[in-house]
């Protein structure tokens, strides 16, 4: 199969190139490395199958492309850090940016568009699992809303499209993901945390910790994005992928430190504008429609992420 990856320099996308490669199919990347790490792709296997272009997709030529069977649209800063460091430059690649990518699916002829948004979309929510008929409980100028509000734009344009063009869509809702290919200074809990033990610095817990979320281990994401990307009949659907494992993140902070045997201490920090109080995934849709579920423990995931982290960076 031809696929395309946007962003797939990135946390995701690499592993999801990954997974194609070894599906030993033919793979094009269009990232601009802003948040993306070309290291993520130069380790990959059968590399032969890989085509690695650098470029902005808010500008790219799209007719230089051939048809492809999946177009995974993964392009955006994903973390806190990230995405409010590079405000516009998020608004942009998910509005414009999708908009580009879209018009070259419409006119390529290419068979199936997965596009990733973020449980992000559903904000501080008031509704708890989150389904994906909530409609959310988003702040639309706060610091988080260049994020959460351009993927929710991104959503809707998605969904405008279906309905004009009754285009081959499909929209993911990621929840919080960990494992290989992590940056270690992309703010997020579980990289923060692994990376604060294993180099003795105290593990930072804002606000008293009793905030929750679920943490879905990368090669689970990944199956998950294969699967709404491969599954016939769902065009138009949105479903959640994550972990529904629920815990909080003063858990997250005990549970790593016993697993990395540190010295480290926890100190607690005002907690950060409009950080959501509660996240879990209702994944009873992803369940019926792709037969997916998640399969690794939190146990044996941070083991993996521990390891991972160790080796890359110290």
């Amino acid at each position: 199969m031809n696929i395309l990856i946007t962003g797939g320099a990135g946390f995701i996308g690499s592993n999801l190139t990954q997974y194609h490669l070894n599906l030993n199919d033919d793979i094009y990347i269009i990232d601009n490395l802003v948040t993306g790490n070309k290291k993520n792709i130069e380790e990959l296997t059968n590399k032969k199958k890989l085509t690695f272009i650098e470029a902005d997709i808010t500008s790219f030529d799209f007719l230089k492309l051939p048809v492809f069977d999946v177009i995974y649209h993964l392009a955006s800063p994903a973390s806190p850090v990230q995405y409010k460091k590079y405000n516009i430059e998020t608004m942009m690649t998910n509005s414009l940016g999708t908009y580009k990518m879209l018009e070259f699916f419409k006119s390529s002829g290419s068979k199936t568009f997965v596009i990733s948004s973020t449980s992000e979309t559903y904000g501080d929510p008031l509704v708890h699992p989150q389904t994906e008929d909530y409609w959310g409980n988003v702040n639309p100028v706060g610091v988080r809303s260049c994020y959460d509000e351009a993927k929710r734009f991104s959503e809707a344009l998605v969904m405008s499209y279906y309905r004009r063009y009754d285009l081959n869509v499909r929209i993911a809702r990621i929840f919080n993901t960990y494992g290989h290919n992590m940056e270690k200074n992309d703010g997020r809990v579980v990289s923060n945390f692994i990376m604060q033990s294993i180099t003795n610095e105290p593990l930072t817990v804002y606000g008293k910790g009793d905030q929750t979320r679920s943490f879905c281990f990368v090669s689970d994401m990944i199956e998950g994005l294969y699967a709404l990307g491969k599954t016939d009949n769902i065009k138009g659907e949105v479903i959640n992928l994550g972990n529904p494992n629920e815990m909080t993140v003063l858990k997250l902070a005990n549970l790593v430190k016993k697993m990395t045997d540190t010295k480290s201490e926890i100190v607690f920090k005002p907690l950060d504008e409009d950080d959501p109080k509660k996240r879990k995934p209702d994944i009873s849709k992803a369940k019926k429609l792709l037969n997916w579920q998640p399969s690794v423990s939190i146990e044996e995931g941070m083991r993996k992420t521990i390891v991972y982290f160790k080796q890359r960076f110290l």
